[in-house]
């Protein structure tokens, strides 16, 4: 419903003026039987005891009637709708996300109770998503856990074994190193992102020069391009770029967005760093010339532990995009992505300017 249908269905009564005007026509019809039949029992000469009797009857069947009616009336407008929310709201509180109330009226005659019953609707609705990311949460955690631990036991367990050659020795010693870092990572972005997310971390927004932070970023990958012989190009203006925003929160976004980056980068390929501005906005494009991706993985690569190629897995555990967007939100920024199955991603983060 748009807002001004929903002022009107707040505004509507359950109790239309049909029924005021049905009870007072029928009130006023009955008053004038009950002058018919006084007037027809006094011509007839009806004993006054039996008079008295018979109107007597008469209006406790008429009040019998329209208590009745009334009673109907206030269970089918109010008790059995409410007594639906009730059970539906109990089956809630015991985990059962599915249960739905079904409207009294169509879309457009709905009232405020109609809309109450839809707003009921969507916030189950919101709740069972909210369940189900929470069982997907725990249960990628523990995957994304088990994991490096069961790296570290098996290569321990191997440690064990006598006759190991040197070579051999530092494998495994190796091995255990790289696990063990990853848990590491993996721990470290669970808790930052945990933290963000409830907003116990509050942004401390200073003016800081945002080309000088890129450059730093960038820096912190020189190893990796000339490992990889990746071809890194940096078009970041010359002069300073001050911007107010948490200069300790925006480089887990810088970081993680160049991450990707080289990683999904192949030998010979190019990575490229941007900045400008325009108008009051800055924009910072991080692209590549990687591996792409589909529609369907754009539409989840910012989803919790989700990761589209999985030939990287091992890399990585998913985090990284979420943890960037949540950072931006929190700075008042945003991210896109434009990407095409092998000819590479392009991100396009954009800040408020001073």
């Amino acid at each position: 419903m748009k807002r001004r249908d929903i002022a009107k269905a707040a505004g509507s009564s359950r109790f239309p003026k049909s029924i005021f005007f049905g009870y007072l026509g029928s009130l006023l019809l009955l008053s004038g039987v009950h002058i018919a039949l006084l007037l027809g029992m006094q011509q007839a000469h009806f004993n006054e005891i039996i008079l008295i009797h018979i109107i007597l009857i008469f209006w406790g069947l008429v009040a019998g009637g329209l208590t009745l009616y009334t009673r109907y009336q206030v269970r089918k407008t109010y008790e059995i709708p409410m007594l639906k929310l009730a059970e539906a709201a109990s089956k809630i509180s015991k985990g059962d996300f599915t249960v739905r109330v079904e409207p009294l009226n169509k879309p457009d005659k709905f009232d405020y109770l109609d809309q109450m019953i839809e707003d009921f609707n969507k916030m189950t609705n919101e709740l069972g998503s909210i369940e189900t990311l929470r069982v997907d949460f725990f249960s990628n955690v523990s995957h994304e856990i088990k994991t490096p631990i069961a790296v570290i036991q098996n290569s321990a367990e191997m440690l064990r074994r006598p006759g190991l050659t040197e070579a051999q020795r530092r494998e495994y010693v190796e091995t255990i190193t790289s696990a063990s870092k990853r848990l590491n990572t993996l721990i470290t972005n669970i808790l930052k992102l945990n933290k963000l997310e409830r907003q116990t971390i509050t942004p401390n927004a200073t003016e800081f020069d945002l080309c000088d932070q890129l450059v730093q970023s960038a820096l912190m990958f020189e190893t990796v391009w000339e490992e990889k012989d990746i071809e890194f190009e940096a078009d970041i203006a010359d002069e300073r770029k001050l911007i107010t925003a948490d200069p300790e929160l925006l480089p887990l976004a810088w970081n993680n967005l160049l991450s990707n980056a080289f990683k999904f980068t192949e030998s010979g390929g190019t990575v490229t760093l941007r900045e400008y501005s325009e108008g009051d906005k800055v924009f910072v494009i991080v692209q590549d010339t990687g591996c792409g991706m589909d529609e369907k993985t754009q539409k989840h690569i910012f989803d919790k532990f989700y990761q589209g190629d999985t030939s990287h897995s091992t890399e990585g555990n998913g985090l990284g995009l979420a943890l960037a967007m949540r950072v931006l939100q929190l700075s008042g920024g945003e991210i896109a992505v434009e990407s095409e199955p092998g000819k590479g991603t392009k991100f396009t983060v954009t800040l408020p300017d001073n």
